[in-house]
């Protein structure tokens, strides 16, 4: 269920939406988190940044993606550096 909870807080658009559809895109962004897919699967995720805490949400996503990183090397038993490079940077 809870897989499914998330998509009701974000409108999803094919990547060649992005060309067709920018209005849409833009004002969808201002209320709620925006996924483009490519092939009907998610491949980038737009939100929306709050005035003056850009450097907040950088830190916080990367610090999400860092953990995400050792998450799957724990269950893995073992990643490769650059594995480790592209699940964080």
């Amino acid at each position: 269920m809870y897989v499914f909870l998330w998509r009701l807080f974000m409108n999803f658009y094919s990547s060649s939406e992005l060309r067709t559809k920018q209005e849409s895109i833009w004002k969808s962004l201002s209320k709620d988190d925006v996924v483009i897919t490519r092939n009907g699967k998610p491949c980038a995720l737009m939100i929306g940044i709050p005035e003056g805490s850009f450097d907040e949400i950088v830190r916080t996503l990367r610090q999400a993606k860092a953990i995400s990183a050792l998450n799957r090397m724990r269950s893995n038993g073992f990643m490769s550096v650059e594995e480790i490079d592209e699940a964080v940077i």
